[in-house]
């Protein structure tokens, strides 16, 4: 069904620069997808059924969370799978949720999975919300649907899109029901075949117009910062890191790295296309 590539894609792309500063190499891969999910919802179940044994392990860069990536190829794509650190929610001060928020906040995937357990499915709506609220390139995998049969549990999928505003497929990551409709859905998402229009928290008109003014400034202060909408959100909240990470221009100083990458390669690929 799946299997890691070899071959070489296009190593250029200035929207991989980012990850590549994140200790994500792309060099053999056309598309990143992210996995994100609480603990103990299969989500490395899944990862392993898509990479299989063509995995590597090491750190984030300058943290001891450890990282797992992997490869598959789907319709002649070939795809770089990232398995996020198990998270309740990114507004945590944990190591292992700050990975998660900072990967889908400034390493920007093509598209995040979120993987759900059909038992528990409210408790981990929580996560998804937040993901939803950083990104629209988003399929909740409704993982362990067969243990929710077995429980008397119906999980209307179509509904759940509905709702969230985003693809939701049932699948079953240990028997591997359902997940060529999850890599298809994937792929729709990443090419814009399916447009996602993600649930966000509207807030009263007040917190409406708080947003509006937010979002410029802060692009304004870090101009190509992706999310501002994100960080004005946390600001309102209180979020004493986002305050500080704006003061101190750490912000600013993210973007000017990502375009200073992105130059490069620019002028790599100029260079490359003359020859």
């Amino acid at each position: 069904m799946t299997r890691l590539t070899t071959d070489n894609p296009c190593a250029a792309c200035p929207a991989h620069a980012r990850l590549e500063q994140m200790g994500i190499k792309m060099d053999r891969y056309d598309r990143i997808v992210a996995l994100a999910g609480n603990p103990n919802t299969g989500k490395s179940t899944l990862f392993n059924a898509l990479t299989g044994l063509k995995q590597h392990t090491g750190n984030w860069p300058g943290k001891t969370v450890t990282r797992a990536e992997g490869g598959y190829q789907f319709n002649g794509v070939k795809y770089k799978l990232v398995d996020l650190p198990g998270a309740y929610s990114l507004l945590s001060t944990s190591q292992d949720e700050e990975v998660a928020r900072d990967f889908l906040l400034f390493g920007q995937p093509d598209c995040t999975i979120v993987v759900t357990d059909a038992t528990a499915l409210e408790r981990n709506l929580n996560l998804v919300l937040q993901v939803l609220e950083i990104t629209d390139k988003v399929v909740v995998a409704v993982n362990l649907i067969d243990e929710a049969r077995r429980k008397g549990i119906e999980v209307d999928t179509r509904t759940l899109s509905r709702d969230l505003g985003v693809p939701a497929v049932p699948i079953v990551a240990r028997s591997g029901e359902g997940i060529i409709t999850l890599l298809s859905t994937v792929a729709d998402v990443i090419e814009g075949r399916i447009i996602t229009h993600p649930r966000r928290v509207e807030g009263t008109p007040a917190f409406q117009q708080a947003i509006q003014e937010l979002t410029p400034l802060i692009e304004q202060l870090a101009p190509g910062i992706p999310n501002a909408r994100w960080l004005a959100i946390r600001l309102l909240e209180g979020d004493t890191r986002v305050q500080r990470a704006i003061r101190s221009g750490d912000l600013a100083d993210i973007v000017a790295r990502q375009r200073a990458a992105e130059d490069r390669l620019s002028v790599t690929a100029a260079i490359m296309g003359r020859q």
